[in-house]
C-alpha cells in the first residue's frame, strides 16, 4: 500500500507539471507573437531540446563508444543523402552491431 501512494504522489504531481507547462503559454500569450526575435527563438526550441534529450543517449546506448561513433556517423551520412526515417534508423543500427561484432570477435 505504501510503494501505491508514492506511485500516486509521483502521478499527480507528472501530471501537473505537465497540465502547468501546456495551459501557461496559452493564458499569457492570448494575442499572436510579433516580436521576430521571440518567434524565432521559439520556433527552434523543440529542436534544440530534442537534440540535448537525443545526443547523449546515442553515446550511452551501446557497449562501446567506437560503435556510437560509428552508427552515429552512418545516421548523418544516410540523413545527407535523404534516405527516409527508416533507412536511417536500420543503417545506424546495422553499422553498430556490426562495428560491435568487429570489436568483439576480432580485437
Amino acid at each position: 500500500m505504501d510503494n501505491f501512494l508514492v506511485f500516486l504522489g509521483y502521478l499527480l504531481v507528472g501530471a501537473l507539471v505537465t497540465y502547468l507547462l501546456r495551459m501557461v503559454p496559452m493564458v499569457f500569450f492570448r494575442k499572436k507573437i510579433k516580436n521576430r526575435f521571440l518567434r524565432s527563438l521559439l520556433h527552434y526550441i523543440p529542436f534544440a531540446v530534442l537534440t540535448a534529450m537525443t545526443v547523449p543517449a546515442v553515446f550511452y546506448s551501446s557497449a562501446y563508444l567506437a560503435s556510437a561513433i560509428v552508427g552515429t556517423l552512418a545516421a548523418v551520412i544516410l540523413a545527407y543523402f535523404n534516405r527516409g526515417l527508416v533507412t536511417v534508423a536500420a543503417g545506424a543500427s546495422a553499422a553498430v552491431l556490426i562495428c560491435e561484432l568487429i570489436i568483439k570477435y576480432c580485437i
